[in-house]
Formats: C-alpha cells, sequence, structure tokens
C-alpha cells in the first residue's frame, strides 16, 4: 500500500474528555417530572443542531419549504419537458423542412406558408404512442418516478422535522419568525447554551460549550478538512500533458461520504459513533480488505448508473447555463472557489456561513491576482478574432437596420449571436493596457482573507506555477461545468483505481484520528484544536506541541483554526495547552508592536495603500487590511516621509502587531459609557476584547456608526482582527522556517517557550476595535445556479475586474 511505512507510525491518542466539567464524565442528569416538553433528552443532537443552523441559515420555514417545493417541481418539468421534446415535436415541419397543408379557413392567402407552432405539435394519441414504443423512454421515466416519489417522500418527512424545529424557535428558543432574520447564528448559538442548563437537551453533559455544538453539526466535514490536510483523499491526478490536476466535484465528494459516514458498510454505526472494531489496530488488514471490497461495490455501482447521471448531469447544465451563457458570454470566464478549495481553506470548526462570509470578502483580491497573469501570445489572438468578428457582425447589423427582411434569411440570427459571443469571449483575454498590478501585494491581500497559503508561494507570486496552484483553488466557472459534465464518467474510475488503495491508510486514519468527547461522541481529534497533539513547532507551538510529524496538522492548521474559533467565538473557555497558546501570541504580538509601526502612521497612509492595492475605497476593517499590507513597499519605497527607519522584511508582521495590540479594552469601556469620541455601538461589550493595551486606535474615520448594526460591525471587524492573526502567524511562520539573512532593530522575536505559568484563562478573542464603518463592501454580479448547498453562491458572487497586464511595482 502506498504510503504504509508512514501511516505505521501514527499513535494512538487517548480520548479527549476536556469539554466535560470534572466529575461529570458519567453525570445522568434526572429530568423533573414537571418538564413534559419533547426537548428534553434528545436522542440525535447531531440531527436536532444541524436542523437548528440550517433553519437559521435558510430564514425560517416558509423559505425552506418552498425551496423544497420548486426543487421538486424542477425535477418533474426537467422530466415531463425533455420527454415533450423528444417525442411530440415534429422538426420537420418547425424547421420548414415540410410543408404544412392548412385546411382551415384563412382570410390572408400569404399565411397558407407560415409555420405556427401547434402545426409542429404532434396530437396527444400519436405523442402517446410514440413514448409508448420506446422502451428506453418507458425505463428512464419509471426511474425518475421512483426518484420523484423517493424526494416527495423526504420533502414531507423535512415538513414534520422542520415544523418541529419552527416550534422549538418559538417556544424554547423565544424567537418569533418574523424576527429571526435579526439574530445571528452566535445569538442562537447562545440561547440554546442557556437551554441546556434549564432543560437538559444532551443528559451526558450538564453544560455544553460552542465547540460542542460546532463538533455535532460539522463531525463528518471536520474528518473530511483533515483528510485533505493530510492528502489522504486521491483528489490529485497525474494526466499527460495536463500535469497535476485537481479533481473534486460534488459527485465525487457525495461517494466519498457514502463510503466512510452514512451509507451501507461505512466506517460509523450511527450519526455519533465509529464502529468499535474500527478503533482496535490488531484487524486492520482484514478491515482494509473490507472497505476495499465497499468501495469496488461503489465503484461499479457508479459505473451502472454513469448513463443515467450523465442524462441528468446535461440535461440540468443545459436548462440552467444556456440562458445565463446567452445574455453574459463573458459569465465563463469568471471564476469561482472549487470544492477542493472550500475543503482545503476550511478551518476546522468553521461553519458554512463564516467559510462563504470569509472566502467571499476574498473573492475580490482572487480576481485581480488571477488578473494580472495576462498571455501576450493569447491577448494577439484575441485582438484579431474580435476585430473580424466585430466587422461581419457591423456589416450585419447595417444591413438589418437597413432592411428588416434581412433577418427572415436562414441562420441570420443565429450568425449574430454567435458573433456577439465571440467577440464577448475574445474580448475578455484582452488586458486594460492601463492597468498595472502587485503580484506580491495581491497575494498577499488574498492570504488575509484565505488564510492558508503553502509556503513555496512567498516569493513566487508571479510565476505561473503559483498562478496554476492558486487557480485550483479558484477555477473558472466553465470548469467547474466541464468537472461536473465528467464526473459521472471519472468517478467510477477514481474509487475503484485509486481510493481502494487508499484503505489501508483510511483504516489507520480513522483508527488514530478519532477521539471520543462525553457528550459528543466520536469526533475527529484535529477538530480538538489541541495545540500539543496536533501543533507544529514552526507555528509558534514550539515547546508547547508533542505531535510527532505525522500528527502534526499541515499548513498550521491547528493554529489558525484555535485563533478562528476563539475570535468567532469569545466566551468559549478553551482548555489548558489552548490557553497557553493564546497567551503566547498575545505577549509576542505586544512584544514586536513596540517595535512597529505606529496605528496612527498606518491609518494615515490607508488611502494611499488603498489606491496602490488598486481596491475601490472601502470599510475601516479594509482600509486596516490595506494599511498592514502596503506598509511595507510604503517606508522601502520612500513614499512617506515620517519615518526613515530601515524597514527589513519583518515590517508586515510588525504592523499587523501595532494593530492588533491596539485593539484596547480602554476604548471599548469609554464607548460604552457613552463618551463621544467612541465609535463602536455601545452594544459591542469589552468582554469580546482579546488584547489589553493602553494604545487605541485614532478617531480617523467617518462617525457613521450610528446607521450600521452591531453586529454586523462585529463581524466585521472579528474577520479583519482573523486577517492580521493570518498575515502575522504567516510572517513569524516563515521567519521561524527560514530565517532572514538580515538582521537589524525590528527583528527580534519572543523566544518560542513554554508559558505554563500563565494558568489562569486570559480574556478571549473576538472583536474589538474603536473604528467605525463608513461603508459597505458589495460583492454584487452574476451568481451562478449549480448543484451544491443553496448558500455556496455567495462565496461565488462578486463582478468580475477588468483585466490588466502583469506588469510588478
Amino acid at each position: 500500500m502506498a504510503n504504509f511505512e508512514a501511516y505505521q507510525e501514527y499513535q494512538r491518542i487517548d480520548d479527549y474528555e476536556e469539554d466535560s466539567p470534572p466529575g461529570e464524565e458519567d453525570l445522568l442528569v434526572h429530568v423533573p417530572e414537571g418538564l413534559k416538553d419533547s426537548w428534553h433528552h434528545i436522542k440525535n443532537l447531531d440531527n436536532f443542531f444541524t436542523r437548528i443552523y440550517h433553519f437559521h441559515q435558510k430564514n425560517g420555514f416558509a423559505c425552506m419549504m418552498l425551496s423544497e417545493f420548486f426543487e421538486l417541481a424542477q425535477l418533474l418539468f426537467v422530466v415531463t419537458f425533455t420527454t415533450f421534446l423528444v417525442n411530440c415535436v415534429e422538426y420537420d415541419v418547425l424547421f420548414a423542412n415540410r410543408a404544412v397543408n392548412h385546411t382551415g379557413p384563412i382570410q390572408n392567402p400569404l399565411d397558407r406558408n407560415k409555420v405556427t407552432l401547434p402545426d409542429a405539435i404532434l396530437p396527444t394519441q400519436e405523442c402517446t404512442a410514440r413514448i409508448q414504443e420506446n422502451s428506453w423512454i418507458i425505463f428512464l421515466l419509471i426511474m425518475a418516478a421512483i426518484f420523484w416519489i423517493y424526494r416527495l417522500v423526504k420533502v414531507i418527512c423535512n415538513f414534520l422535522n422542520y415544523w418541529e424545529i419552527r416550534q422549538f424557535y418559538i417556544k424554547a428558543l423565544k424567537i418569533r419568525m418574523d424576527e429571526l432574520c435579526n439574530y445571528t447564528w452566535q445569538e442562537v448559538q447562545d440561547r440554546l447554551i442557556s437551554l441546556q442548563r434549564e432543560q437538559q437537551m444532551c443528559i451526558h453533559k450538564k453544560e455544553l460549550t460552542e465547540l460542542d455544538i460546532y463538533h455535532r453539526i460539522l463531525r463528518f466535514k471536520n474528518y473530511m478538512v483533515a483528510m485533505i490536510n493530510k492528502s489522504l483523499l486521491p483528489v490529485h491526478l497525474q494526466l499527460p500533458l495536463l500535469g497535476n490536476v485537481v479533481f473534486l466535484t460534488q459527485g465525487l465528494k457525495y461517494n466519498f461520504e457514502l463510503i466512510l459516514f452514512w451509507g451501507p458498510g461505512s466506517l460509523f454505526q450511527n450519526k455519533w459513533n465509529l464502529h468499535p472494531k474500527y478503533k482496535r489496530s490488531g484487524n486492520r488488514l482484514e478491515l482494509a480488505q473490507q472497505l476495499s471490497r465497499v468501495i469496488l461495490l461503489m465503484g461499479l455501482a457508479n459505473l451502472l448508473l454513469c448513463p443515467f447521471i450523465l442524462v441528468w448531469q446535461v440535461l440540468y447544465a443545459f436548462f440552467s447555463y444556456t440562458e445565463v451563457i446567452r445574455r453574459e458570454p463573458g459569465s465563463l470566464g469568471a471564476r469561482r472557489w472549487s470544492l477542493y478549495g472550500r475543503l482545503y481553506l476550511r478551518h476546522f470548526n468553521e461553519l458554512d456561513h463564516e467559510l462563504h462570509g470569509r472566502l467571499g470578502r476574498g473573492y475580490k483580491p482572487t480576481s485581480k491576482y488571477m488578473n494580472s497573469f495576462t498571455s501576450p501570445l493569447l491577448t494577439v489572438i484575441a485582438k484579431n478574432i474580435a476585430f473580424f468578428s466585430g466587422s461581419v457582425l457591423a456589416v450585419l447589423i447595417v444591413l438589418t437596420v437597413y432592411d428588416e427582411d434581412v433577418l427572415t434569411v436562414q441562420h441570420i440570427l443565429t450568425a449574430i449571436t454567435v458573433l456577439g459571443v465571440t467577440i464577448t469571449i475574445a474580448r475578455s483575454f484582452i488586458p486594460d493596457e492601463h492597468m498595472a498590478w502587485c503580484p506580491e501585494q495581491l497575494l498577499q491581500c488574498v492570504l488575509a482573507h484565505i488564510h492558508y497559503m503553502p509556503d513555496h508561494w512567498r516569493g513566487n507570486a508571479n510565476k505561473s506555477e503559483t498562478r496554476d496552484e492558486v487557480a485550483q483553488l479558484f477555477q473558472y466557472k466553465a470548469v467547474f461545468i466541464l468537472e461536473e459534465l465528467l464526473s459521472p464518467i471519472v468517478t467510477p474510475f477514481i474509487l475503484i483505481f485509486l481510493l481502494r488503495n487508499k484503505s489501508l491508510e483510511i483504516i489507520d486514519f480513522f483508527r488514530n484520528f478519532t477521539v471520543e468527547v462525553v457528550g459528543v461522541g466520536d469526533i475527529c481529534s484535529f477538530a480538538q484544536m489541541d495545540i500539543r497533539r496536533h501543533g507544529n513547532p514552526t507555528w509558534l507551538s514550539e515547546g508547547q506541541t508533542e505531535a510527532s510529524v505525522y500528527q502534526q496538522a499541515e499548513n498550521g492548521k491547528t493554529e489558525l483554526s484555535l485563533m478562528h474559533f476563539t475570535i468567532k467565538n469569545p466566551r468559549w473557555q478553551p482548555p489548558q495547552e489552548s490557553s497557553v497558546f493564546i497567551s503566547h501570541l498575545k505577549e509576542k504580538v505586544h512584544h514586536d508592536a513596540q517595535a512597529g509601526p505606529s496605528t496612527q502612521l498606518l491609518l494615515s497612509e490607508a488611502p494611499l495603500c488603498t489606491s496602490l492595492q488598486s481596491n475601490e475605497s472601502g470599510t475601516g476593517a479594509d482600509n486596516l487590511l490595506a494599511s498592514v499590507l502596503a506598509h511595507p513597499i510604503i517606508t522601502a519605497s520612500g513614499l512617506q516621509g515620517r519615518d526613515h527607519r530601515l524597514i527589513p522584511p519583518s515590517t508586515a508582521a510588525s504592523a499587523a502587531a501595532s494593530v492588533l495590540a491596539s485593539l484596547s479594552t480602554s476604548q471599548l469601556a469609554h464607548t460604552s459609557r457613552g463618551r463621544s469620541h467612541g465609535l463602536l455601538p455601545s452594544s459591542v461589550h469589552p468582554e469580546t476584547t482579546m488584547y489589553h493595551s493602553e494604545r487605541t486606535i485614532i478617531d480617523s474615520m467617518s462617525n457613521s456608526d450610528s446607521r450600521v448594526r452591531s453586529n454586523a460591525l462585529q463581524s466585521e471587524f472579528a474577520s479583519a482582527e482573523m486577517s492580521l492573526h493570518a498575515i502575522y502567524m504567516h510572517e513569524l511562520h516563515q521567519q521561524s522556517s527560514h530565517p532572514p539573512r538580515t538582521s537589524g532593530q525590528w527583528h527580534n522575536p519572543v523566544p518560542m517557550r513554554d508559558l505554563h505559568t500563565h494558568t489562569g484563562h486570559q480574556a478571549h478573542s473576538g472583536l474589538s476595535s474603536s473604528i467605525s464603518v463608513p461603508t459597505t463592501v458589495h460583492l454584487g454580479g452574476w451568481q451562478e445556479v449549480e448543484e451544491e448547498e443553496e448558500n455556496d453562491q455567495e462565496i461565488n458572487s462578486g463582478s468580475t475586474p477588468k483585466q490588466g497586464t502583469g506588469g510588478s511595482c
């Protein structure tokens, strides 16, 4: 087996039970007789919490059920309309290849030569006879009917389940349906945690934590993120001429989850427990052979169903994208986050709406970076194609204006449409000759939002190899459509010839990286974000982690996920090892901030930095990021004259540290007391502050917070805070992995030591700043209809910026 020796070194990780309060490992809570609601002692909390989350994200009962109803209607429409087009239309009459004899009274003799739609539609009896004579059509209709009935039963079950969730929101959480959109998920989650104290939904723990709820909602997704992080799933294919290609579609992902989590023969015996036999190492070879047989059967089933799935994919793509392509041909050249990108860039314990918002904010800078690469040869070809096509189209337009009878010429409308589409596509490959880009700065701006970047991208932003790897995460929509169409053909071969070879490694992975948490069940150990067991010494975990190379998460996934979860859930009480890591990071931030540029200087440079990055005027959080990212270039080039000190490559880390340290509790305290200079709403509490410093960010922004909702402001600056942490931690990781050749007064890092003297929990990270948000970033544009989760379109929306030349700054 491939990488067999590597996986032999995995060690069984002990069960991690620190989510449960001490002494409550075997606690069974008694429910008083007077409490008769059905929300006490809920057996399947995974489904229950997941439904509560989806109910909130999909805007309530009415929207969810209406969407389900229209999905049924769409399926019925596609099947019936396709059957009608194939069997009930006389195309020889429609295309005027055969004359039609009009027998009725006709007022105008010229109308005898006209073909109407009823002339091309066959009578009902003849149409029915054609369908009955075609056995393949009957078979496909039977299959479609069975699937539609299955979907109908599922919709009825969902109706009953979500009606119960609706009652739960109204009676237990005290949230009316007309007010649901006014509540954030964090507010709903806080009410769930409070309700657990009053009415024991989970009887194995007296109190639930934010992490418990995330674990139940994201149990299987955390496993998928971990397997992508450890390169366990076969999604990288080596193809002739194309080289390394990433192939992960909705169909392939569905098969992975079916085999591993909830299908027949899967590794989990229910929704929350791994089968006990997979936790023992004695029969690992036998289990690997059993899993290999399951994968083989699943691959053969996919091969058998391939023609039917392929027909459905083609029909669905045709009805979904044809009108969009005709109206906006350039939409195929727009980009979207790939399914692989969503798993690669996802933090452990990151909910869907958090991921969608983060990648949505990174859409524009990533588009700008990808558009900074142009092919001179392709540009020359595109210009000439646009010229020739435009010339012919201009003549046809002039002729139709001169005499509209030209439109009656056969295929003239087709020619005009094809030429228009050709010109639009050709112009998309012609860059704006007046625009210049800075690839390194753009890639840093991308990092601020996506949080993950391989080490070899640093300093190679202008190389085509880096661009190709970014394209694996941020693919063309045309590539997405093509992959989904090819998925029914490719998926069986990936399962049979690639995934089967990973059977032993998969068995070892689930045995070594599954832990049992009291009140939660079996989860992926990486989802615990335990620095001691899965930290990486080059990501600020030196002296704090005991993980071997095979137990470490790649690309700082453990450390960055811990910071992200702490910022998004400021009231969460992390375990001791995580608290030590956060305390260490705070201390290092304050140390580096003392040597970094002042926050006032950074904010004064914000408009210039934003201009250098070719960004539009943005919010206060956007200006902060722009200042931190562009400050090294401004200082090194001498554009600002307030500080002439020598700036080493670590300036971005120093600038990020300066801004992070300036997020002050004192300013928030003044704000909550109603001081006139405070720029945050009074609803932002000091407990959401991570850094305790007397340095504050100056009031240089427009005082427009009175028009901004406090929860939107919290979310915006929490995201900006995490972006600054991502930049800062990547800079320190680079310094740890590749020490700089030159030294100076700016580079004096705090030693990576174990801070076990910090026994108390520090204040937890979250939103804290004194900057108002003058405007909101709009990511408007074409939204793609795709066969994925409905909220995925939030990530992929955004107007496509003009392409620019690949000039470097």
